[in-house]
């Protein structure tokens, strides 16, 4: 019987895993000077978290989720997005008991029932960061500018743009979500069948529908903006100044909302502009969610985050021309000759891994030609043919497989040998 890999998931193979390497430790060198810690959470909840956190009407919890029952009856749901499940270890930890400001970050893989596109697959890996306990306009342009620095550090801030919008606070989105009800009540006939649900439940999610989109009606719709309270605006505007003197620049969209209900005031996506990159061009969204904390039985606690698929980062990067790898090779190779030989190389090995040294053995009875050839798939920086004689007298001969200079090297003389050289 023959297997498959599930639809809308991917291999990633060694030839390619270079590449995600490279972004993942460009991620982890960003969140380290932005003082972020890495938090790691399961990658099934209880299905009421989503939900609840989510919002009933977004197009993931309605459409896209993977739930399951587990064997104690419990509904689960594999995470489709990684600030729920945050929120939820930060209240059950009581990691709000302490003061100050808060940074996590996580990398890890997301699912979502979706249609297979360029770039969006069922099973995705994403890096978020949420930040905890401020409240400033000056926190939306610091986590707004720490997703801008990974595309800086990656070459693509060329190619990108951050796209702004405010949802306001609940008294703004009250004022508007009457707006919204006023507009789409005389076109509520015309909409698709999810977004005539949304008008009864949750007017505001007809904004993210996609069949819609082109419509006269969603052309048409009032702008948030329009809507928001003095305080709100105020908070809108100390953010744009804060992106203006951060030297960030960005676009104000009046029609950027976001797929879930959570979000409050701020929010923003970062978009590619590459030739053939595709339809899809977000790489990066997020907002504030100041009453997501509460609402999952936390004390009130603002909050704001942001997620981005390195599956359409590393996709951008393509589009672009932009090649990043982390080299891949080894320090040095051994071709032992024997059955002593085999032993004594696999102590040496041994004993250089300890002290950092990169190493490998071909432990084959294949001929050397081919032996060999196997180090030079492996990049080896220098080489060491070992017999009996070798063994014995305590010394190699090492060969430098860039310029095929030999050294005799002692065996407890090879660490010495290579600093400086790899």
């Amino acid at each position: 019987m023959n297997f498959s890999k599930p639809k809308g998931t991917y291999d990633v193979l060694t030839t390619d895993s270079p590449r995600w390497r490279f972004v993942e430790d460009v991620v982890k060198e960003v969140t380290k000077v932005y003082n972020v810690m890495e938090v790691r959470t399961p990658i099934f909840e209880s299905s009421e978290l989503y939900h609840r956190a989510a919002g009933e009407m977004t197009d993931v919890v309605s459409k896209e989720t993977y739930d399951f029952e587990d064997r104690g009856g419990r509904k689960m749901t594999l995470r489709p997005e990684g600030t729920a499940g945050v929120v939820r270890s930060f209240v059950e930890n009581k990691l709000y008991a302490k003061t100050g400001t808060q940074k996590m970050f996580y990398i890890g893989p997301m699912f979502r029932y979706e249609r297979q596109q360029k770039g969006r697959y069922r099973q995705h890996i994403q890096f978020g960061v949420e930040v905890f306990g401020s409240d400033s306009p000056a926190t939306d342009v610091e986590t707004i500018a720490m997703a801008c620095l990974v595309l800086e550090k990656l070459n693509l801030d060329q190619n990108v743009v951050v796209k702004l919008n405010s949802l306001g606070s609940d008294a703004s989105r009250a004022l508007y979500r009457d707006a919204l009800i006023a507009h789409f009540d005389r076109y509520k006939d015309d909409l698709c069948a999810d977004c005539q649900l949304r008008f009864k439940k949750n007017p505001l999610r007809i904004l993210d529908c996609k069949r819609d989109a082109d419509s006269v009606a969603m052309q048409n719709a009032p702008a948030m903006i329009d809507y928001l309270v003095d305080e709100d605006a105020v908070y809108f505007q100390a953010v744009k100044k804060g992106l203006d003197v951060a030297g960030i620049k960005y676009e104000y969209d009046r029609n950027l909302v976001r797929g879930f209900d959570y979000y409050t005031h701020t929010i923003f996506e970062v978009q590619a502009d590459i030739p053939g990159f595709g339809a899809q061009t977000t790489l990066c969204g997020g907002g504030r969610y100041d009453k997501l904390v509460e609402e999952l039985g936390g004390p009130a606690t603002p909050g704001i985050g942001f997620g981005m698929g390195l599956e359409r980062v590393l996709l951008a990067l393509e589009a672009a021309g932009i090649e990043h790898t982390v080299a891949e090779s080894v320090d040095l190779f051994f071709l032992p000759l024997g059955v002593d030989a085999k032993a004594s190389v696999g102590a040496f090995m041994r004993n250089l891994r300890a002290d950092g040294v990169t190493c490998d053995a071909d432990f084959s009875e294949r001929k050397l030609k081919a032996r060999f050839k196997q180090a030079d798939d492996a990049k080896a920086r220098y080489t060491v043919v070992v017999g009996d004689d070798e063994v014995a007298s305590g010394e190699l001969t090492v060969k430098c497989t860039t310029t095929g200079n030999q050294s005799v090297v002692k065996i407890d003389g090879l660490v010495e040998f290579l600093k400086g050289r790899c």
